[in-house]
């Protein structure tokens, strides 16, 4: 007669024992924390690996007060998502990371005052450990909501009126805007324009503070138009800017830089032989546009698991902390 009786799942004691190891290392290799030695990591992956041991996520959930999920929060209307590549990337890569944890990404969007409320109560009701926020903008009453009710916030981006509050993940933007206007000025263009994003996003206020700054006493902000860094923008945007005789252009991103190109073609003028384009960003739009668009690349990957890291950390208890990324000039034919 065969034993119906069903094998019970390998239990945290169970492979502290197989391991040699305390319960609460054990615990601490199964949540990704650290302070584990390689020795003692190796000795509890293999014991999981030889038992078939699983984790209990709701058990943990229900055990530690935590959602296992972080939120994604893009406060930007909707299209935006697929219209602008960037936020693909680290949605992507941020979900990566997680499912390498057992964890979820929850994607949330809040443009509109409806939906910054229902977002607001549902972060409220924790079914979230915490937030990576990917955009912002100086005057959105959102954030401030969620510093007053102490969710664990990570920004991509200095938050502009936040500074310090909140932990952030960002490239220096002062520095590349600096870079990018170098390498133009580097090519023998001396009249370079600007098509600056908003002034309300850490992007906007800063890569065109990084181009005054290399300008400097050139600088002239008769040369400076400003976008939402969409397609239709940087095409109007330089449609102005022709009639101020530049001979190069630095958008903050890729696709205002290519809508500065298809208004330059509209003219009659050819890129870079008539004025040279550059952007800002390396989300794929640059590489693949026509011509193909130099740009300062972003280390996307790396901003993802470096917000998912750090959001970790102050989740466990860390004081908020500030991480800034290199970007690199990639040349191309449009500059």
């Amino acid at each position: 007669m065969s034993d119906a009786t069903p094998k019970r799942k390998p239990t945290i004691r169970q492979i502290a024992a197989l391991s040699g190891v305390s319960r609460s290392t054990v615990s601490r290799v199964i949540n990704g924390g650290h302070w584990v030695s390689p020795d003692a990591r190796k000795a509890v992956e293999d014991a999981i690996a030889a038992s078939g041991y699983t984790a209990n996520h709701h058990a943990r959930s229900l055990a530690t007060g935590r959602a296992g999920s972080l939120a994604f929060l893009l406060t930007e209307p909707h299209q935006l998502l697929f219209d602008d590549p960037t936020f693909a990337l680290l949605l992507r890569g941020a979900a990566e990371v997680l499912s390498q944890r057992s964890m979820t990404l929850v994607l949330l969007v809040a443009s509109t005052p409806a939906e910054r409320a229902s977002v607001s109560q549902f972060l409220g009701a924790g079914h979230v450990d915490g937030v990576m926020l990917v955009s912002s903008h100086e005057a959105d009453p959102l954030l401030t909501q969620l510093i007053e009710s102490g969710i664990p916030i990570v920004s991509c981006g200095v938050p502009l009126g936040h500074e310090g509050e909140v932990s952030t993940v960002s490239v220096d933007e002062i520095v590349s805007a600096r870079s990018m206007v170098a390498h133009l000025s580097s090519r023998g263009h001396k009249r370079i324009g600007m098509i600056a994003g908003p002034d309300d996003t850490p992007g906007g206020r800063y890569r065109l503070t990084g181009f005054r700054d290399e300008l400097g006493g050139s600088f002239d902000p008769a040369l400076v138009e400003v976008g939402d860094y969409t397609f239709e923008s940087g095409q109007e945007a330089m449609t102005r800017l022709l009639e101020r005789d530049v001979d190069a252009v630095f958008a903050a991103n890729d696709r205002m830089a290519a809508g500065a190109i298809a208004s330059i073609r509209r003219a009659g003028l050819r890129v870079p032989e008539d004025i040279a384009v550059a952007g800002f960003d390396d989300s794929g739009l640059a590489a693949a546009h026509v011509p193909p668009i130099t740009t300062m690349r972003q280390p996307w990957d790396q901003i993802s698991a470096q917000m998912v890291s750090v959001l970790l950390e102050v989740i466990a208890g860390a004081e908020p902390r500030s991480v800034v990324l290199d970007t690199e000039l990639v040349v191309r034919e449009s500059a």
